[in-house]
């Protein structure tokens, strides 16, 4: 093989990615994150560079069902009570919220519930962008209550049906979502993607029909609204980037399922090179120097050279606090 032919050789497919011209990411953008635990990856990179974001009040919810529930209690300023909960193996649980809500309490539970809505409904009204990232078109219906429920926790199988969402019952959760939120907050930008987790539980035929429901669903969606009204939503291609950049075992976690640490920072260097902003990207570097000096590690607390080190590190703390006042470490 020739030099040129080597030069010119490509050991990746890329996806092709854009910078978006306006409504950018920066540092005074207010943005609440929902949906699947990718959606949590991409929103600890947010805290860790101390942007104002708020990740998924309600825990994890991996289907479009889940969190269409969640926006619409916290629009209508729910007041959740003892018929909203249940217990079982010692806990009280929601049928709407992940098990991390879950609790010994009955009361407590039920005023974590109401706070976590107020916070949604906070959120829903300030977020400059809400980021949705879909995991699965699967859904588990209550039988009892002929309800779709965001966590089984647990419950024995027998009392749930599974059902599989079709392409038009997911953009119409979507449509409804957004339709509901721009009543209250009409400029907020939503970015859309689909998590690269595999859901393999429920095998392998029925995951990738399972994302391809969801992909197809969410394009339907987008291109129906732009030819009804003039708001633009986004599509951030997560699950290609893993699926075809990343099309290798060493980019997942020991599970198979899950992307690692690499592919996680790989997924959101590609974000960040589409959705935040130059400025708010120079303010990143500056965080990053102060985070990772918090971590070092002391060898000699009282030497000249340690104190200086000290001292340069709080001077930058407070430049960058006096531009960004949320900003705390």
């Amino acid at each position: 093989m020739s030099r040129s032919d080597r030069e010119v050789m490509k050991l990746q497919t890329k996806i092709p990615l854009l910078k978006q011209s306006n409504n950018l990411i920066d540092y005074h953008s207010k943005i609440l994150l929902l949906g699947s635990c990718f959606v949590e990856n991409i929103g600890e990179k947010l805290e860790y560079f101390k942007f104002q974001n708020t990740i998924n009040p309600f825990g994890i919810l991996f289907h479009p069902k889940a969190i269409e529930i969640l926006i619409e209690n916290a629009i209508n300023a729910k007041k959740n009570t003892e018929d909203d909960i249940f217990f079982h193996h010692e806990r009280w649980h929601c049928f709407d919220a992940h098990s991390k809500l879950s609790d010994p309490s009955k009361n407590s539970l039920i005023e974590e519930l109401n706070k976590q809505t107020r916070l949604t409904t906070q959120q829903l009204n300030d977020s400059t962008h809400i980021i949705i990232t879909l995991g699965t078109a699967w859904v588990y219906k209550f039988l009892e209550h002929n309800q779709i429920v965001a966590n089984c926790h647990k419950v024995p199988q027998k009392q749930f049906k599974k059902e599989l969402l079709s392409i038009g019952e997911i953009a119409s959760s979507l449509e409804n979502n957004e339709r509901q939120i721009r009543s209250i907050n009409p400029k907020v930008q939503f970015i859309y993607t689909v998590s690269p987790v595999r859901h393999l539980k429920d095998g392998f035929i029925e995951n990738t029909l399972s994302k391809s429901h969801l992909i197809t669903a969410i394009h339907q969606f987008k291109n129906r609204q732009s030819k009804i009204d003039n708001h633009q939503s986004f599509y951030f291609p997560s699950y290609e980037i893993m699926m075809d950049e990343l099309r290798d075992y060493r980019f997942y976690d020991e599970d198979m399922i899950h992307p690692n640490n690499t592919a996680i920072n790989y997924i959101w260097k590609k974000f960040q090179q589409v959705w935040i902003s130059s400025e708010a990207i120079q303010t990143m570097d500056g965080v990053n120097t102060i985070q990772k000096g918090m971590l070092h590690k002391l060898f000699n607390p009282n030497s000249k050279l340690h104190q200086q080190f000290i001292q340069d590190l709080e001077s930058k703390k407070t430049q960058i606090k006096k531009e960004f006042s949320h900003i705390t470490f």
